[in-house]
């Protein structure tokens, strides 16, 4: 454990030194994630199907506020579904602008969630983001999970039935914007998944902040467990067909990359809990203090042997007296 503590300080000691070079980077990276898989999900534009183009971009981005990368990335699904079908781009279009408002009325700082969320359900586990915000953000953050999700079904809602869509003829308008607005309103997966995802929030960011010990790990438990309840539940009553197994295996993977997150974010020694009383005119104050738990980086000490002083006694000849 106390190698792990020290290679924390040496990562937050080099994040905090180089933080200036980092941050691009990491944004680099989540906009290059991004753009590769709405052009590998969707790629009906030819011409920003292309690595060249999705590197600059990336690289722009890098420079750009946070909120610039979910903007690029839904620009570029709205390029690809106009190519596609001027239906679901206007379908489609109409609901990011309304989740957009949405999300920036009530949690505009939760940036990334909106991002990852589609990228975690891609990768099966989704669940890491609930846990993560009820552990690092507000109930407000349940808004930005939510949108993160209906943005994931609305793109797999179209993936799945480009091939109906594309077949529906040209003078069938109507009839293509009845059948992509009933999908996405009648999605009762989608539905289930809001509700598991927000409940799982709420319930974590309540359990995280009470005074007791192991809070953040009762929180993330009680989070996993109440997740896996909720979507099963769920599957009874609408019949969604959740695959069981990949529930519980998603919801454990999330749990223990979750486990990383606490360790860099909230990692204290219960142990050494002090409760401290004090007061001032008006108030008596009971406090509760946990500390943090910390190791200094060790310092490695080169001692340097001075060789020269032997050297010169080896080098030194006797003295002749005559």
């Amino acid at each position: 454990m106390t190698t792990l503590l020290v290679a924390k300080q040496i990562l937050l000691t080099i994040y905090g030194k180089y933080e200036v070079y980092i941050t691009p980077l990491l944004k680099f990276l989540l906009a290059l994630i991004t753009l590769s898989l709405v052009n590998s999900r969707l790629g009906y534009m030819e011409s920003i199907d292309r690595a060249t183009v999705v590197l600059i971009v990336a690289l722009m981005c890098s420079f750009m506020p946070t909120n610039f990368i979910v903007l690029i990335g839904a620009v570029f699904v709205l390029l690809h579904l106009y190519t596609f079908s001027l239906e679901c781009a206007a379908v489609i279009g109409a609901g990011f602008l309304l989740l957009f408002l949405l999300y920036l009325r009530f949690a505009p700082k939760d940036t990334l969630v909106v991002t990852l969320l589609p990228v975690c359900f891609l990768l099966r586990i989704p669940y890491v983001i609930p846990l993560s915000m009820g552990l690092i953000g507000t109930p407000a953050s349940a808004v930005s999970v939510a949108c993160g999700v209906i943005v994931y079904y609305m793109l797999h809602y179209v993936t799945q039935n480009a091939t109906v869509i594309a077949a529906m003829a040209d003078e069938e308008m109507a009839a293509k914007f009845k059948f992509i607005i009933d999908g996405l309103l009648k999605n009762r997966e989608m539905v289930v998944t809001i509700a598991a995802f927000a409940i799982t929030v709420v319930i974590v960011y309540l359990l995280r902040r009470m005074s007791i010990d192991y809070a953040w790990t009762i929180a993330m438990t009680a989070g996993a467990v109440v997740n896996i309840m909720v979507l099963l539940v769920g599957d009874l009553i609408f019949d969604i067909n959740q695959p069981l197994i990949g529930v519980i295996l998603g919801t454990v993977i999330s749990f223990l990359i979750t486990l990383v997150l606490q360790f860099f974010v909230f990692y204290v020694d219960y142990s050494r809990t002090e409760k401290v009383q004090f007061e001032d005119d008006e108030y008596y104050y009971y406090v509760k203090a946990v500390p943090k738990v910390t190791v200094a980086k060790p310092d490695k000490k080169v001692k340097q042997i001075n060789s020269a002083r032997s050297g010169a006694s080896r080098n030194t000849r006797p003295t002749r007296y005559e």
